[in-house]
């Protein structure tokens, strides 16, 4: 796990050099968005390393739903938290959709069935990308985000290497092509590029709008994991995922109500 953890921040980081050849923005390093750029390169190989986890415990498929659902949750709790936040009737009733589609996905009816589970491992992703978000938003001002993100997949590959210099590093290239594939492309698309338009639109929009849009992606990622991974398609994630899609409605339309 750890020679792929490096791999895949390696790979990501040399796809941003075309994109810093084609926006040409001047790069401007200060001691805050130097901050913004640890922090988020600490919860990024966070995030990277708990999903490997999940994944290898548990099933894809419920993971991608987990993470995504219960990311903009997240991110507003924490908004809340951290930065005092106030909220209307709209977003209190979008945190209360939010909270069941959770409770119904991680099947908190069955305590010990969660806490034994990779279940835990995809909470902690989730949890963790709201950091990220809101860190991405709150850096905006004081660094582009292309800059920002190709210092983040940067100081990650540093110290992912770091951690698995003495792995064996050369093992990727004994696998075969599916393997490249799916790593190029996790690198590529996965991380550079739809990471990068994340942060854009997390600045423009708001951690908490952008972070809502991630409700959308359920719906693919469990077709792609029972059509790709022929995974069964689990009720109950189903259910609570529906309820958490009702969770954004509100807490975006709230944007314009009183």
């Amino acid at each position: 796990m750890d020679t792929v953890v490096f791999w895949r921040f390696f790979l990501m980081s040399l796809s941003f050099l075309p994109l810093l050849y084609f926006f040409k923005e001047p790069i401007n390093l200060s001691k805050k968005s130097l901050t913004f750029i640890a922090s988020s390169s600490v919860l990024n190989i966070a995030f990277m390393v708990s999903a490997f986890f999940g994944i290898k415990y548990g099933l894809a498929g419920a993971g991608s739903v987990i993470i995504t659902s219960l990311s903009p949750l997240m991110t507003v709790i924490l908004m809340l938290l951290l930065f005092r936040n106030h909220i209307n009737k709209f977003q209190a009733v979008g945190l209360i959709f939010g909270l069941v589609g959770g409770y119904i996905i991680l099947e908190l009816h069955d305590l010990s069935l969660f806490f034994n589970s990779s279940n835990i491992y995809f909470l902690l992703c989730a949890i963790i990308w709201a950091g990220v978000t809101i860190l991405s938003q709150k850096a905006t001002p004081h660094i582009h985000p292309i800059h920002y993100s190709f210092f983040i997949s940067v100081v990650a590959t540093v110290v992912s290497f770091l951690y698995a210099y003495d792995a064996d590093l050369m093992a990727v290239f004994e696998q075969g092509w599916e393997f490249w594939v799916s790593l190029i492309y996790l690198a590529i698309f996965g991380q550079t590029i739809a990471t990068t338009i994340f942060f854009m639109a997390s600045g423009k929009l708001g951690s908490q709008r952008t972070s809502s849009f991630m409700f959308l992606v359920p719906i693919f990622a469990l077709f792609s994991a029972w059509l790709i991974l022929d995974e069964q398609m689990q009720a109950h994630i189903i259910v609570g995922g529906a309820i958490s899609m009702l969770a954004v409605y509100f807490i975006n339309s709230a944007k314009n109500r009183n």
